[in-house]
Order: C-alpha cells, then sequence, then structure tokens
C-alpha cells in the first residue's frame, strides 16, 4: 500500500493540468495478478492505472481526431453512406463493393436488393402481360374479320392490304412488350427500342398511305383528274417501304456504333441494384422516337386536312383521332419517363405502347368492325358511296 500512495500523487499531478478540460472521465484500472506459491498465501503483485478521455468507438463509426479538449482525445462519427466498419475504434470506414450496401448498423456489408420488372416479383407485370397477350388475341380475330369479310365494301373502300399490314403490325407492337419486361440481358436491351421503334414506324406510315389515298381518291373522282394514274396499290407500298427503310437505317446504325446493353445502377436508390438497360447512345435514342413522332405528325395533319371530305365513310376522321390519341400518349409519357428510374421508367414505357396501340385499334377498326358484325346493311356498295 505505500507504494500505491506514492504513487496517487503523480497522478494527482498530472490531473492538474486542467483536469476539467483535459479528461472527460478518468478511470482506475487495479489489475491484481496474483501467484500463489506452496507455503504462501495470496500477495499483490503489480497495479496499472489507465485514463481514458472518450469513448470507446464501436463498429459502424470511427474516430475523428480533431477534437478540442485534447490532441489524444476523438469523437465517434457514425460512418458515411455506404461504407462500413468492423472493429472497435476503427480510424477510417470501408467502402462496400458495388453489389453489396451496408446493413443498418454499419458494420458490416449485405447483398444489396436487385430491381427489374419481374415476372415472379412484381404484379404489374402480371398484368401487363395479360393485356398484351388480350391484346394481340384481339388484333388477330380482328384480322381474321377483314380476311374473311374481304370481298364486302367496307374493307374494300379502305384498302384491305393496308388494313391487313396495319393489324399485323399492331399485333407486332403488344407482342414487343414481352422485350421490356424480365431480367434484361445485352440482347433484349438491343431490340426493345428498334423493335417497337420499327414496328411503329410501319404502323404510322400505313397510316400516312391511308391518308394520302383518302385524298388522292377525292381528287381523282374529277373528270380527267391527273390523281388517276396514283390510284392503285403501287403509291402505298412506295410510301411504307420508304418511310419504314428510314427507321430502318436509323437503328441499324445506331445499334452499329454504340449499341444498347445491360447496366447496372447503384446510385439512384440506396440499398438498391437496379438491372437496366443502357441504350448506349442518346442521340440514337432520341432519333428513333424523334422520328416516328414526325410520322405521327405528318399523318395527323393531312387526315385532318383530308377530314372534311364529303365520304359517308371518311376513314379520314378515324385516323385524325387515332393519331390524336397516339400523339397524347406519347407526349404525356415524355415527362413521366425522364421523372421515373429503374423498372418504373420501364414500366411508363410500357404503359405507352400498350396504349398507343390499343388507340390505334381501337379508333381505325372497331368502328368497320361494327358495321361488319351488327350493321351489315351499311355494308353495302351504296351506302359506302
Amino acid at each position: 500500500m505505500a507504494q500505491l500512495k506514492e504513487f496517487i500523487p503523480e497522478t494527482s499531478a498530472l490531473a492538474s493540468l486542467d483536469t476539467a478540460k483535459a479528461f472527460d472521465s478518468i478511470e482506475w484500472n487495479f489489475l491484481q495478478v496474483s501467484q500463489k506459491r506452496s507455503g504462501f498465501g495470496e500477495r499483490l503483485r503489480k497495479w496499472i492505472p489507465v485514463a481514458r478521455c472518450s469513448e470507446l468507438c464501436l463498429p459502424g463509426s470511427r474516430k475523428k481526431s480533431d477534437s478540442s479538449i485534447h490532441k489524444c482525445c476523438h469523437e465517434c462519427v457514425p460512418c458515411p453512406e455506404g461504407e462500413i466498419s468492423n472493429i472497435s475504434d476503427s480510424e477510417n470506414c470501408m467502402k462496400c463493393p458495388d453489389d453489396e450496401w451496408p446493413n443498418e448498423m454499419k458494420d458490416r456489408c449485405v447483398p444489396r436488393v436487385v430491381e427489374f420488372l419481374s415476372y415472379t416479383d412484381d404484379p404489374i407485370v402480371a398484368e401487363f402481360s395479360s393485356v398484351s397477350i388480350l391484346s394481340c388475341l384481339l388484333t388477330g380475330l380482328i384480322l381474321g374479320i377483314f380476311i374473311h369479310y374481304q370481298d364486302t365494301p367496307i374493307v374494300k373502300a379502305n384498302n384491305r392490304d393496308l388494313s391487313y399490314l396495319l393489324l399485323v403490325s399492331i399485333m407486332l407492337s403488344f407482342l414487343c412488350v414481352f422485350l421490356f419486361l424480365g431480367h434484361p440481358v445485352d440482347v433484349t436491351c438491343m431490340l426493345r427500342v428498334t423493335s417497337f421503334g420499327v414496328i411503329f414506324s410501319v404502323a404510322v406510315s400505313s397510316l400516312l398511305a391511308k391518308s394520302i389515298m383518302v385524298c388522292i381518291a377525292f381528287k381523282a373522282t374529277k373528270p380527267g383528274s391527273i390523281w388517276r394514274k396514283w390510284m392503285g396499290a403501287k403509291l402505298p407500298n412506295s410510301i411504307i417501304c420508304v418511310f419504314s427503310l428510314v427507321q430502318v437505317i436509323t437503328c441499324v446504325t445506331w445499334l452499329s456504333i454504340t449499341p444498347p446493353f445491360q447496366d447496372q445502377d447503384t446510385h439512384s436508390y440506396p440499398g438498391r441494384l437496379i438491372i437496366q438497360c443502357n441504350e448506349g447512345s442518346v442521340i440514337g435514342f432520341y432519333s428513333v422516337l424523334g422520328y416516328m413522332g414526325l410520322l405521327a405528325a405528318v399523318s395527323f395533319i393531312i387526315a385532318f386536312l383530308a377530314r372534311t371530305l364529303p365520304d359517308s365513310f371518311n376513314e379520314a376522321k378515324y385516323i385524325t383521332f387515332s393519331m390524336l390519341v397516339f400523339c397524347s400518349v406519347w407526349i404525356a409519357m415524355i415527362p413521366a419517363y425522364l421523372s421515373t428510374r429503374g423498372k418504373y421508367m420501364v414500366a411508363v414505357n410500357v404503359f405507352a405502347i400498350i396504349a398507343s396501340s390499343s388507340g390505334l385499334l381501337g379508333c381505325i377498326f372497331f368502328p368497320k368492325c361494327f358495321i361488319i358484325l351488327l350493321r351489315p346493311d351499311l355494308n353495302i356498295k351504296a351506302a359506302i358511296h
């Protein structure tokens, strides 16, 4: 005990150096090591004092050594987002791998939540799939009706070959929805935008050809009109081939230079790993959409100008309304597409494809099917002309 009394004044002198500012607390821990020998009792061997001015930094935090109390003191601060510390009194935090994320305690990395439009985890995928399949079957049914009644006046009057092509394009547009669903891979990423871009270009080119033929047919009825030589299948087929070929060349150029590919987004949402398609070239992506919008705008303008032509069944009216629905859907899609991330961006794109395809199908073919099936008395040459 005499040795202990000699040691206490030394620590008191140390504490006199402004102890209130230098130390938050002083803890005396006495470690007693006893050694027992034959014929001897327990004896005191060593007393070790320990002083501490900071708390022990637990895992999930690190030491910040800029305390204003004393240079030996530190603060404990939590690890920043995306980093962990798995030992006590860690000087630095470690960053988790790209496919992992810290747990709530920030003391270990756990796998990120993988996110994409999954067939098993997202109910909206089942809804999209069901609507797409039913719409495709309905389109096929309408195509069968048109083929069965191909010799009736209402089918002939609206250029049945263009109607067949338009129905096939709409059917394919419903099916291309499945390229956007499920786990994306490089192949589906390359086919997503290019497929529906080409398919919609063929469909809108068909409507554009229909609108032009309506105008030419009205002008050709005048005696001695030079527009008679433009009647027939050659002009609409040329229109479809030329305007669709431009979109095909645009897509091929895009795929040749900077094709889309599968990408992983780890920055949009904390703790999530978003599997998505990187468009590769933003110019290529917006060129495909922009050209499709240009075709729709031109078709709408021509159909709008021809809507008042004197005809008892003027298809230009239905084309005008269908193009109005088509353009409205894609214009409304733009801000929604740009303001979302991850699988919700894909869902907006899928909804736009289904809505615009349904608009074309309903506005163009439902009135004709109504007359063919329910009002056959109007499906005669006298009622059409």
